[in-house]
This record gives C-alpha cells, structure tokens and sequence, in this order.
C-alpha cells in the first residue's frame, strides 16, 4: 500500500479494494470468520436468544478528546446490545470514506476499532467499505450492526420498570457532549473534559451476576439522561423522581454548561447506562459497579414513584421540584 491518500479506486471492487481489505482490515480484524472472506459472515449455532442491534456514526469532528470515530462506532453498537442484558459476540462494519482521506487516519481510526472489540472479545466478522466523491461525506461514515446472546432468566426492555424500583447510574453525566463541543469550537476550558465512551458489557454482566431482576438499562446518549428517562417512563408508563444533588456530574462539565447555556441532564454520553431495579437490590449491585473501571463512580439517582401516568420531575438541590421534559430538537447536531 504505496498510496498516502484514499481514492475512489479504494472502493471500486478491484485490486485496489482487496489490497486494503488484506492490507489493513485483515491486520487489526483477524479472526477465523473474518478471514474467509466470504460474501457474509457464517456464524456458529446457538441455543441463546438473540440481541441484534445496528447504528451509524458521523460525528464531527471524526478525533475528539478522549475517542474517535472508530471508538465510538464499535463501543456504540456493543453497549446497545448490552442494555439488552446481551454479551455481545459479532459485530459488522461498513465504512463510507471520502475521497482523499488519509490513509494515516483510516489506518489510525481501523486501530482503534479493533482494540475496542477487543476489549469487549466481539469479533468483527464482516463488512463494507465505500469511497465517495470528495464533498459527498465529511471524513468518514460508519455503520456498525451487532449481535449478542442473552442469557436465560433475563428479560430486560423499556416497558418493565415498575413501582419502586431504584433508578442508578454508573458515573457522571454530560463528559461526550462536553468533549464534542469543546473540540468542535475549539473552546479553551480550564481542564480537558474527556469524552466518556467505553464499552460497557462486562459491567452489565456483572450488575446481573449480583440479580438477574434488572427490570430496564438504558444509555443515555443523544438527549442525556433526561430524554432516556422519559422514553422509559412513556414506555413503562410510570412517574419517575430524581435527586439532583445524586447525579454525578463533573465540576468541568458544571463550569462549561454554565458558561455555553447548558443543562447537563440533556447532554449526550457515550459511556453511561441507567438501570431499573427491585431497590431492595440497589445497594449490592451498585457496590458491585465500583469494582469496575466503568462505573466507580456508580449511583443511585431516584426512583420510580407511581404507575399509570408518565412523568419525570427532579428534586432539586434547594429542595424545590421540577418536570423534566424530553429533549426538543438537536440541541448539538453530529454528536455521535
């Protein structure tokens, strides 16, 4: 691979697109699916039930403080499948790049995927790649669609959070959108705020080593907590309260919203989930949380009040109480 500079001839079907597949894709995705090349990807039988998820990536700028695009599109797609309850196992991998990219990005960003699927074991076992006229896309697209296996005895989805369960979360809110803006802007905050995005498999499957009546997980990404909070809520058709003073937010990220007009509880995250469950196993699972390095800084934020009427509201730090809506509009656009 002599060429510094992605061509329309790197998606053409031809030499040049096998010599990128074998030359790149093949040296960071290697494994024994991947590598026979076929038109899909054959997977082995399963007994398991079946979490399938898919989701595209156009975040702007494609490198940002704590995480790229690639990052971002493998960690997106296993953490859909793992608010399934999901261990997530195969994942796809479709790449739209425009004309005249680096070949030290693709490369850069094709890195970063792999050691993300590592983390998490999921194997990148098929995919796409397109190259389009310079113009017709910013940078680099990517779609990634994944599968995952459930476990017996899990039933977690949006519409069974019930009465009383305890609502947690596994860190502070807000670090994603924060990141994107700042980079994006070029803004000069006092701190670096890092995005947040990680994979967060292994933490579910270890909130459900504690209970398997995990009733709701959810992560809170375009919209922030607060829209999450409220499609569970429409879905459940319960009320839910949270404490201010509970959720964990970053004092940076405090600072920037402050300055840029901001409520944190709408800001994206790319690292975080929200969890519905029996209170009486609250405290345990979120224990559990702080041994791993995805939620420390783990929490339980409120809980679900009444049913047969959806509704979020929000104790305040002065003890007063607001309705939290969902998110109205884009407040930032390309943030994932």
């Amino acid at each position: 691979m002599t060429d510094q500079i992605i061509t329309i001839d790197y998606g053409s079907g031809g030499k040049l697109t096998n010599q990128l597949i074998r030359s790149l894709f093949l040296k960071y995705f290697n494994n024994p699916i991947l590598n026979k090349l076929h038109d899909g990807a054959v997977l082995p039988p399963t007994n398991h039930r079946i979490a399938f998820s898919t989701d595209s990536y156009t975040v702007s700028p494609i490198f940002f403080k704590g995480g790229n695009i690639g990052h971002l599109a493998i960690n997106g797609t296993i953490n859909d499948i793992a608010m399934c309850g999901a261990i997530p196992k195969y994942l796809s991998v479709s790449l739209i790049i425009e004309e005249g990219t680096s070949m030290q990005i693709l490369e850069q960003i094709t890195c970063s995927m792999a050691e993300a699927a590592n983390k998490t074991g999921i194997q990148i076992v098929t995919g796409d790649t397109k190259v389009v006229n310079k113009g017709d896309v910013d940078g680099i697209f990517i779609n990634t669609t994944g599968i995952g296996y459930i476990d017996s005895g899990v039933h977690i989805h949006p519409g069974r959070a019930q009465i009383n369960d305890a609502i947690i979360i596994n860190g502070p809110i807000g670090n994603h959108g924060i990141s994107i803006l700042s980079s994006r802007e070029n803004l000069q905050l006092e701190e670096s705020v890092l995005s947040d995005t990680a994979p967060l498999a292994d933490l579910v499957q270890e909130m459900l080593s504690i209970t398997k009546e995990i009733h709701v997980l959810r992560d809170p990404t375009r919209g922030g907590l607060a829209t999450a909070l409220n499609e569970i809520a429409q879905s459940s058709q319960v009320e839910i309260e949270i404490e201010e003073e509970n959720i964990p937010i970053e004092e940076t990220v405090k600072d920037a919203c402050k300055i840029l007009g901001y409520d944190p509880l709408y800001l994206a995250n790319e690292g975080k989930l929200i969890a519905f469950l029996p209170e009486q196993f609250a405290e345990e699972v979120v224990q559990k949380m702080k041994t791993s390095r995805y939620g420390k800084q783990a929490a339980t934020i409120g809980r679900v009040i009444t049913q047969g009427r959806s509704e979020v509201s929000l104790k305040t730090d002065i003890g007063g109480r607001r309705i939290v809506g969902m998110l109205s509009g884009e407040q930032l656009p390309r943030i994932c």
